[in-house]
């Protein structure tokens, strides 16, 4: 495939990518229909009890390694894990949390491998970088999800125990376009010779196992398209040229890696030839919840920081916890804490249950947590003060307690770009929130559709919508005493149920005022996805303090309590998003980006050296090098 392709080839790729049948009920997508589902939630499926026995076994056996055996100071200052901290994760058979005993995991639920994750990213976010690359979209994951049964017994037992695994996608001129995407994998006899360039692998420098996305070309007895290897990364071939730095989770061993015509016989493949973006798409609905787990355990942490020090360090004769200024952001860092973990726990108990399509549930939770979880850490740095913005190395060696705060934010800031940006996640969710109305009025939405499909179009959308609108006019939500169940919170739960509707509207208004260039209004599409994670949040809060109530009654009280502080905190940013819908500066924006890109306001950049000298961002030769792959 050419290196150069077109938006509407671009954009089929990725379509021909998703899934397209909805086989199980999904609450983010009835939300964003208008409907209410808040019975797909709640309330939450009960834990098993075996699988709360094992995983606070195993919680227990991790903390108490974190603390005896691994300095985070070392592996700050150094940058770079131990190899007797790999070793001692894969005695305790860390490597393993998510395959299944049968293939020599630990058969851990999602809610305690995430609480996992969270558990060494607070220590050290260069561990649960580790863990999660290899387990959540490493080889584990997509064998389990698409593997033979061959496979797994081949691999998983490798993966579960010793062998640390990665994910090669990215390249230097590929990112969330994988239509570009350079990697060959020539057919030849018994399987195929693998060519290109991988960036940004995570643990790609100290791999033993990978999975790999590449291009077969299509051909005879060949459908082609990107497909899934499993590649053993000692094969002849196979070279790590750099071991790639970041401004934050220093510790972890991400690759640039050169494959050379590279053998792979052919029962190394994954699912079908063409199906390699659709495995990695359909991996990361599940695995994507190891990231707001990250940022759960760091702002639950953040609660703990600020607190402690909002009550030690006085200012003007009080705790600075008790002035105003200092105040508003501990109820914000702590309301935060509660919503994450509560939007998590959701996610996670519906992904262990099966019940559920969380393909919108886990994206929201991804990109809500990474935006809301960078908040929270500036927010501390801010309480902070000085200390905040100083190391803990720093403060360790002239006596203060060595927290890393500065350490933290840095490492949460790739958090909005990992496994989807921000803007790539708006996108994604978006897509999905409309599939309903694509799947009714497609055809007359998109350009250039014969007469025929659009009539059969307008047939279609006129049935759907003469129902559809009317019900968004009233619901449950104006209800006074609805939803008195939920107590002090029934109130937030109504205005869910009257927002969804709301935002249901505003989807279709948009739908009809820019049509099929309703694509390109993409910063109202992630206000839209915003607004949606907000009332999933809320919506998750309200279930998961009736859950505490259940399940742990002495924490009733509080627990209904934070949930009404983040949910009086998300209502808040999402009646602010309403009105930004259609009160915005986005035009002129637009305008202004388009002179700022075609070089109209260049002498702004008067009167600086760049320190990074002239020339293009990405070399030439990358390019012509992706290009000469792909041939």
């Amino acid at each position: 495939m050419s290196s150069n392709v077109s938006e509407r080839q671009a954009r089929e790729v990725a379509e021909a990518a998703r899934e397209a049948e909805w086989k199980l009920p999904s609450f983010g997508k009835e939300l964003f229909m208008g409907n209410f589902r808040l019975d797909l939630i709640h309330p939450q499926p009960r834990l098993d009890p075996q699988a709360v026995e094992k995983g606070e076994r195993f919680l227990g056996q991790l903390r108490e390694f974190l603390e005896a055996e691994v300095d985070p100071l070392e592996i700050e200052g150094e940058a770079k894990i131990p190899e007797h901290v790999i070793d001692g994760l894969k005695r305790l058979g860390a490597l393993g949390m998510k395959v299944s005993e049968e293939y020599g995991g630990l058969g851990l639920s999602q809610v305690y491998y995430n609480r996992a994750l969270a558990l060494a990213g607070v220590w050290h976010a260069a561990l649960s970088g580790l863990l999660s690359a290899h387990q959540s979209i490493g080889v584990a994951e997509p064998l389990r999800l698409f593997g033979t049964e061959e496979q797994k017994r081949k691999w998983l037992p490798l993966v579960a125990r010793d062998k640390i695994s990665a994910f090669l996608l990215t390249e230097p001129d590929v990112g969330s376009d994988p239509a570009r995407l350079a990697s060959s994998a020539t057919p030849t006899d018994g399987g195929y010779v693998l060519n290109g360039r991988k960036l940004w692998a995570t643990n790609g420098a100290i791999a033993d196992i990978v999975v790999v996305m590449a291009q077969v070309p299509k051909g005879d007895g060949h459908r082609g398209g990107i497909s899934a290897f499993v590649l053993p990364y000692d094969l002849e071939g196979v070279t790590v040229e750099h071991r790639n730095a970041f401004m934050g989770l220093r510790g972890i061993e991400n690759s640039v890696t050169r494959l050379e015509n590279v053998f792979i016989p052919e029962e190394n493949r994954i699912g079908r030839e063409g199906e390699g973006l659709k495995i990695a798409l359909t991996t990361l609905n599940t695995g994507r919840l190891a990231l707001p787990a990250i940022c759960v355990g760091q702002a639950k942490w953040a609660t703990k920081v600020a607190r402690e020090w909002s009550s030690e360090r006085v200012q003007w004769g009080r705790p600075i916890g008790k002035h105003d200024a200092v105040a508003q952001k501990l109820a914000f860092i702590a309301g935060s804490a509660f919503g994450l973990e509560a939007m998590l726990d959701v996610s996670s108990r519906l992904a262990d249950s099966k019940a559920g399509d969380i393909r919108i549930e886990a994206a929201m939770a991804k990109l809500y947590a990474s935006e809301l979880g960078w908040t929270v850490l500036d927010e501390l740095i801010q309480v902070r003060g000085g200390r905040g913005y100083e190391t803990a190395a720093s403060l360790k060696a002239r006596g203060e307690k060595p927290v890393p705060a500065e350490q933290a934010l840095r490492d949460m800031r790739i958090n909005r770009i990992f496994e989807g940006s921000t803007e790539i996640m708006h996108l994604l969710i978006a897509r999905e929130a409309v599939d309903q109305h694509l799947q009714v009025a497609g055809d007359l939405l998109e350009p250039g559709r014969d007469v025929k499909r659009r009539m059969g179009a307008a047939g279609r959308a006129g049935k759907f919508y003469s129902t559809w609108l009317p019900r968004l006019a009233v619901g449950r939500g104006q209800i006074p005493r609805s939803y008195d169940e939920f107590g002090t919170l029934a109130p937030y739960v109504r205005y869910i149920e009257r927002a969804s509707r709301k935002l249901a509207r505003a989807i279709f208004f948009g739908m009809t005022r820019w049509q099929a260039k309703l694509e390109r209004r993409q910063t109202f599409l992630g206000r839209i996805v915003d607004i949606g994670a907000e009332l999933f949040a809320m919506a998750a809060a309200a279930a998961y303090a009736d859950t505490i109530a259940r399940e742990q009654p002495e924490r009733r009280a509080e627990a209904q309590e934070l949930a009404a502080l983040f949910c009086a905190q998300a209502k808040h940013r999402a009646e602010t998003l309403f009105g930004e819908l259609w009160n915005n500066v986005d035009d002129a924006n637009r305008q202004a980006a388009a002179k700022v890109l075609d070089g109209s306001y260049r002498w702004l950049e008067e009167g600086i050296a760049d320190p990074a000298g002239e020339g293009p961002m990405i070399p030439e030769e990358v390019k012509e090098s992706a290009a000469a792959v792909a041939g």
